[in-house]
């Protein structure tokens, strides 16, 4: 495969151009872009489908905007998207299409690729979907004994895992309650055994979600729950009944025992962390319903038609990914944190570390050769108020700058009391104290001792983005995704970088399974690693034959 014709970023003159305009406004602080214009949120705030993003408290100009996107411009970014919606093999390492947009198509919509529809089929699956769904939420599909499904264990990992994980825990309060979900993904044995202490193994069904049914941590957890199953029912003929499939390599589920008749596919274009509007959202349909998981996919929708469509000045996910691109690569800072005001979304920001540090976390570009600057952050972060009680101070007194998004809703899901009113307080407080600060002269003058008042300054000046939607809708958590998927292609497509492959993770996998043969030999001539894993393996093995005594 030839390498695609690339500039390095860094000798564009756009980047140029940045590199002065930084030089010029790094004095500048938000206190102070907001004194010279104090409607600056006016030019600086931008709206999609009831989706609001406020870039005011950064510390940058319309000026600024201005530059990145004639970077994005230079970058091909606009070029790049519809080579991606159009299905282009634009994941040139692994020679596929990206195509998690086709998975929220309308119905009828279609995308040709290599002169086929590849739309029509999304929704075959999805039909199957709600059809399985609703045998399960109205009762008609049976375990073994024939007793009601009441609990659904979804067995994954990565992006099998984290997305519908994720979004069963922030759309619970639009899930049948009388469905248990279990979410297992770790190969620690702890993660299963936890999962499935008092589960009835007549009420249970498993979804085991694997591409290739062969991925090693996935189908350890899936014997060990066929394992439970049938210690539980004593029939082979009961795994039919309880286990279902989400992959595309029909000879190993039917091996497994699992009918292939409930075997869920997906395609080669839809990405791990990209998948959770595939089949591998299975688990949250049957949880959520089809209605619901029909607006979650039309949030989806209508944010992929927002980033097609808007120009680069009004296109959110293109301007958080610039401004995300101005803070790493310009004013040098490492991390990113996320912080949803809601603790419906406590998983969202372990969702994002996959989506964004396995999408952008790369030193090479498309042309092969290593990259010169920094690429993907460090994304981290917790819900508020909880993160308050504890990062918060390094965010507002350390030494880091570290930008922030802050999610919120202008409603609550459920109103209890006045707890989203004070919920909300919070955050406005928080952005308002994270830009503007308190100076030692308003410190003093509240009556604060001279020895005590450096350290009750807060300097301010630490920029953040506000993200504000209606409520916490299945339909908002598709925009959302779609928000942040799209905000990592652009700053991919910005660095030249693929953010579509994940090679990074390969190494390790090929390693353990040398290792777990090794753990179990005993013959220590045939260790070949370095001497501190070699020391290790010996120590296992020592335990081992000290516990099995």
């Amino acid at each position: 495969m030839s390498k695609p014709e690339t500039t390095a970023v860094q000798l564009r003159p756009e980047w140029e151009a940045l590199s002065r305009h930084h030089e010029q406004v790094a004095g500048d602080s938000i206190r102070s872009l907001f004194d010279a214009d104090p409607t600056r949120n006016d030019d600086l705030t931008f709206e999609s489908g009831g989706l609001v993003l406020d870039a005011s408290k950064n510390l940058l100009t319309t000026g600024t905007i201005g530059l990145l996107c004639d970077l994005a411009r230079a970058t091909g970014v606009p070029e790049r998207i519809e080579q991606m919606f159009a299905g282009e093999r634009i994941n040139v390492t692994e020679n596929r299409s990206v195509l998690h947009v086709a998975l929220r198509a309308a119905r009828g919509e279609r995308i040709i690729v290599e002169g086929e529809d590849v739309v029509a089929p999304v929704h075959a699956v999805l039909d199957a979907m709600g059809d399985f769904a609703d045998s399960i939420r109205q009762g008609d599909f049976r375990g073994h004994t024939g007793k009601r499904i009441r609990a659904i264990v979804n067995i994954g990992i990565g992006g099998s895992d984290l997305g519908p994980a994720m979004a069963y825990d922030a759309l619970a309060a639009y899930s049948d309650r009388n469905l248990t979900l279990k979410f297992v993904s770790n190969v620690d044995g702890g993660d299963i055994d936890e999962a499935l202490l008092h589960l009835d193994a007549e009420e249970t069904l498993f979804i085991v979600c694997s591409k290739t049914f062969t991925t090693l941590e996935t189908l350890t957890n899936a014997r060990t729950a066929r394992d439970w199953l049938l210690e539980g029912l004593g029939d082979p003929a009961a795994v039919e009944k309880h286990f279902v499939a989400v992959s595309t390599n029909a000879t190993e589920v039917a091996a497994f025992g699992i009918d292939t008749a409930n075997m869920f596919g997906f395609w080669d274009w839809v990405g791990g962390r990209y998948s959770m509007d595939s089949a591998v959202g299975l688990s949250l349909l049957i949880a959520i319903g089809r209605d619901g998981f029909a607006d979650l996919l039309a949030g989806f929708r209508a944010m992929d038609q927002h980033f097609r469509s808007a120009p680069l000045e009004q296109n959110l996910p293109v301007l958080m990914g610039l401004i995300g691109i101005w803070y790493n690569n310009f004013w040098g800072t490492e991390t990113h944190a996320v912080l949803p005001y809601s603790q419906y979304l406590a998983r969202f920001p372990a969702y994002l570390q996959q989506l964004d540090m396995e999408s952008n976390g790369k030193s090479v570009g498309l042309d092969g050769e290593a990259v010169e600057v920094q690429t993907g952050p460090i994304v981290w972060g917790q819900p508020g108020t909880n993160g308050q009680h504890a990062f918060f101070q390094l965010i507002h007194q350390g030494t880091k700058l570290v930008p922030c998004d802050f999610i919120g809703f202008l409603r609550p899901v459920r109103r209890v009391g006045d707890h989203h009113a004070l919920l909300m307080a919070n955050m406005f407080a928080q952005t308002e104290a994270l830009a503007f600060g308190k100076s030692l002269e308003e410190v003093l003058a509240s009556g604060v001792d001279a020895g005590v008042a450096p350290h009750r300054v807060f300097p301010g000046n630490r920029p953040t983005n506000t993200i504000l939607a209606p409520t916490l809708t299945p339909f908002v958590l598709g925009q959302l995704i779609a928000l942040y998927e799209h905000k990592v292609f652009t700053q991919g497509t910005v660095w030249g970088i693929n953010s579509f492959d994940q090679w990074g993770v390969e190494l390790g996998k090929v390693l353990a399974g040398r290792i777990a043969d090794d753990l179990a030999a005993e013959d220590d001539s045939a260790l070949d690693h370095d001497p501190s894993t070699n020391a290790a393996i010996r120590r296992f093995r020592e335990a081992k034959s000290v516990s099995a005594e």
